[in-house]
This record gives C-alpha cells, structure tokens and sequence, in this order.
C-alpha cells in the first residue's frame, strides 16, 4: 500500500509541478494569456491536450465496459474521430484562426446576430453542465474507488466514497482551470497523454501475456479465437449497441461538430502559435486516436475473456478496474491511479476553461458588460468555473449508473450537435441562410430531438420498428441525422422566405502566421487510410 500511495502522489506532484514551472512566469491578467494560452501553444502540447480534453475514465471504463457487454464496434466513437479531425486541420482551423476568434458562438454572431452566439453559448453550456463534467467525475469516482478499494480501507459506504472522490477529484481540477488558464490546462494534459499512452497500452499488454503465459501474441489468438465475435467491428449482430448504419448517419454529425466545432476541442487549436503548429497538433492526436482499439476497447473484450464468469452484463463498469487490479504488480498500481485521476483532471479542467470562454465571451461580454476590461473578464471566467464546478459535483453523485453512462453522455450531447452544425455549416456555405432560421433551429432543433428520444420514445421507437418492419431498437443516434436533415431543410426553406440581407463576409484579423503546414494533406491522407482499414480489416 505504502509503495502504492507513494508512486500515485509522486506521478500527481510530478504533473503539478510540471505545469507551475511552464507558467510561473505568465500574467494571468489579459483574455489571450488567461483563455488562449497567450496563443503560444505548439503542436506536441495541442495534441496532448486534445486527446487528454477528449479521453478520461468515462473512456476507459465506459467504453470498455460497453464492449465488455457487446463488441468492439464501441470504438467507432474514436476511430471515425481521426477522420473528423482531418477536417478540423485542413478547413475548419484555417479559417476560424484567420478570422482571429476565441469562441464557436462568435463566429456565429459574426455570421448571424449577436442573439444567435447568445443561444449557441447557452447550448454548449447546458451539455457541458449536465452531461461532461458530471459524467467524467463519476467515471472517476467509480474508477478510483475500484483501483484503491476506498470503501474497504476508510469504512464507508459506495455512496460516501463516491461523494468524497467526486468533491476531491472535482476541487482539484478546478485548481488548474481556475488558477492557471488554458496553458497550465494544456501542459498538464500533455504530461499526463505520456502517463494515459503508456498505462492504456500496458494493461492489454500484461493482460495478454498473462493469458499468452507469457507470450503476448500467443494471448491475443486465444482471445479471438474464443471470443470472435466481439471482434466485429461493424456491430451488425442482432440488436447491435453500435450497428454499423450510424456510421453514415448521426455519428458523421456527432463527429464533424464534437471534433470540428466543438469548443472544448478547438480552443486548444485557436490557442495556437501559428496555423503550422495547429495544424500538425491536430493531425498528431488524430494518428494517436487510431490507437484507440487497443486501450479503450481490446482490454474490455479481454476482460469478458477472463471474467465472464464471474462477472455479468449489469457489472460492466468493474470490467476495466478488475482487469487492472489482476494484471498490474503493486508498484505500478499507484502510477495507474495516479494516471486516471489526470485524465479525470485533464477533461475536467479543460470543459471549465472552456466554459468560462464561451460565458465570458459570448454572454458576460455580450449582454451583461461588453465594455469590461481584460482583467474583469478574467475575474468573470474564474467565478464562472467556480459555479460550474460546484454544479456538477453536486450533479454527479446523483446520476443513475443502471444503464451505459457513455451512452448517457452521448444521448446529451446529441440534443444540441445536430441542430448546431446545421447552423454552423449552412452559415458557411450559404450567404443567404438568415439570422431567424439560425435561431429558430438552435431553439426549435434541441426541442425536437428531446421529444423523440426521451419525451416520446417509447411510441416513436413502436411506429419506426412497424414501419422497416423489425424488432430492434432504432438507435438514438439515426434519429441525430434525422433532425439534422430536418433543421436543414427547415433553415432553407426559412431562408427563401425571410433571406438574409446584404452578403456576409469573414473578417480577416488573424493574430498568428497563417503559412499551413506543408505536410498537412500527406499526413491527413494517411490517418483517413489507416481508419478506413481498420474497418476492412475487422469486419466480420
């Protein structure tokens, strides 16, 4: 135990004083410094921070425990992911930095109205209240009290230790967020990705050898051959948790705006020393997501393996942690700890950076003091994140974990991505579409969503099922392309009524060197045919 605590609070304080030896010397004190990072990150630090903002313990256990449970078709949310962020490298990032912004939103009251980045902030923060900053910390909580035992080494009750490591965890993750800005955020994400890479590899590796008796390879045949068909990456089995048909339908929409304009992930991005650098952070996380099957997904299936029998479908969430606890020798047991909490830390403290941005920005800036000075908006981002923290811990504790909390999550953040990539993409595209089509849809788009998956469900599910006569679950992300097409064709229909007036143009104020870099398209070319192969390869 003693080895244990000493290698988790040594990889902990390693982090932290990483992260204040990078910073010490950064005034706090303007928007740039304090939300962008000064515009000064690089592309190692953007991709570290970009994978740590977007992997945590809702990953690791979640993802895995829903292959546990189904297959390994759970890791399309990360694979097709690479495919998106090619899209961010190559057109996206280009023109939003161009444009010199700090907020999705903005960009949409430059193209609207002021009105339209009111309600889009609104709606960013909504799913980030409600859905990641929760869930992240009760994955954490969950994990934690796996790996260290809490409940049997303090005496409490699941619902005490959960509180406590959910308050814990939370608290100092707002540190980061609160104290030192986007940099200290993206420094820390960087050092912990180190930690997140080696850890996530190392438990499939120690768990194959372990059922290889030593040898690695020889445990992976065993693996597929007894347990084949959770290795079908298209999902096609009778009633499928992922069929391979949402593929082509909301999980395009969910992928292009999470990876292409979603805040949390181009902050980092717009945070950038000039368009080379983000460019090449952006591609390299995209090429690190391709190692997604072999940490988030490939550990699950070899835990159903091992554990099947002792463990059952409504256990999934002790898949990951109990596979762990058999393969890690002590020594490292703490490291590992010490590794998830990071990564709870790093997607924690990065949606409250975020928050705060878009708060400040486009609705403290916006409607409650746009004349505020530089240092009030700092003060304005710090209270906010202090707000949003106190939320979600109190939020967390209180979700129901009887079902997929990664589907949870995803269900969430479903209800807002359809109808504001509509607007987003039309909004670019199309000089005509109009501020009140804009508006209608991220009011009328969110509402709609809602009703067909949570108010109504259970008809809307009966008449769809009798309609393409079959018995399955139509899967809620067919219904996120279905009301992405409808917000479409409402926003043109709209549009050809009550037009935009006058033709919009982008303001050019890009605030860093805008050459790309020259290896952009080769690199990106690679990652969109490393992805596609995976699919080929694994499909049964």
């Amino acid at each position: 135990m003693l080895v244990t605590v000493t290698s988790f609070l040594g990889f902990t304080l390693l982090v932290a004083a990483i992260s204040y030896a990078r910073t010490r010397r950064d005034r706090m004190t303007t928007w740039d410094a304090y939300f962008l990072g000064g515009r000064s990150l690089t592309a190692w630090v953007i991709a570290g921070s970009l994978m740590l903002t977007n992997l945590s313990t809702e990953h690791l256990i979640g993802l895995n425990g829903d292959a546990f449970n189904h297959t390994i078709a759970v890791t399309a949310w990360e694979t097709t992911a690479a495919l998106a962020m090619v899209g961010t490298a190559l057109y996206f990032l280009p023109r939003f930095l161009r444009m010199g912004l700090s907020t999705i939103p903005e960009y949409l009251a430059s193209r609207y109205d002021r009105g339209t980045g009111v309600i889009a902030a609104s709606l960013f923060l909504f799913s980030y209240v409600l859905a990641i900053l929760p869930v992240v910390l009760l994955f954490g909580a969950s994990g934690i009290d796996s790996l260290f035992g809490l409940q049997e080494v303090f005496g409490l009750s699941q619902t005490q230790v959960t509180w406590l490591v959910v308050w814990g965890v939370g608290t100092l993750g707002s540190l980061y967020a609160i104290f030192g800005g986007l940099k200290a955020v993206a420094i820390s994400d960087t050092v912990n990705g180190v930690g997140f890479l080696i850890a996530g590899l190392l438990v499939p590796l120690l768990a194959l050898i372990q059922v290889g008796d030593g040898n690695p390879m020889t445990g992976l045949a065993t693996v597929y051959e007894a347990e084949r068909p959770k290795f079908d990456i298209t999902g096609n089995e009778p009633g499928s948790f992922l069929p391979f048909g949402v593929l082509f339908t909301g999980m395009v929409v969910n992928q292009i705006f999470f990876w292409c304009a979603g805040q949390q992930i181009l902050q980092r991005g717009l945070g950038a020393k000039n368009l080379k650098e983000g460019q090449k952070g952006m591609l390299i996380a995209a090429s690190f997501k391709l190692l997604g099957p072999l940490v988030i997904v490939l550990p699950g299936v070899i835990a159903y393996h091992m554990f099947k029998d002792t463990l059952g479908p409504e256990d999934y969430m002790l898949a990951y942690p109990t596979l762990v606890k058999a393969v890690l020798p002590d020594w490292l047991g703490g490291f590992f700890a010490a590794v998830m909490v990071g990564a709870v830390l790093s997607t924690f403290n990065s949606v409250l950076n975020s928050s705060a941005t878009l708060f400040c920005r486009d609705i403290y800036g916006a409607v409650i003091r746009p004349d505020a000075s530089q240092r009030e908006f700092v003060v304005a981002g710090r209270t906010c994140s202090v707000v949003l923290a106190i939320g979600a811990m109190l939020i967390a504790p209180m979700l129901d974990t009887s079902g997929s909390l990664y589907n949870y999550l995803q269900r969430i953040n479903a209800t807002v991505f359809g109808p504001m990539l509509a607007v987003i993409l039309l909004g670019m595209l199309l000089p005509k579409v109009s501020a009140l089509s804009a508006k209608a849809s991220l009011v009328g788009g969110p509402v709609l969503f809602f009703l067909l998956v949570f108010t109504f469900d259970g008809p809307v599910q009966a008449f769809l099922q009798g309609l393409f006569g079959t018995a399955d679950e139509i899967h809620f992300l067919h219904f996120l392309g279905l009301v992405f097409v409808i917000v479409v064709a409402f926003m043109l229909a709209a549009s050809r009524f009550w037009p935009a007036q006058g033709r919009h143009q982008d303001p050019e104020v890009a605030r860093v060197d805008m050459t790309p870099w020259k290896h952009a398209k080769a690199m990106g070319g690679f990652v969109c045919f490393a992805t596609i192969a995976c699919y080929v390869l694994l499909a049964q």
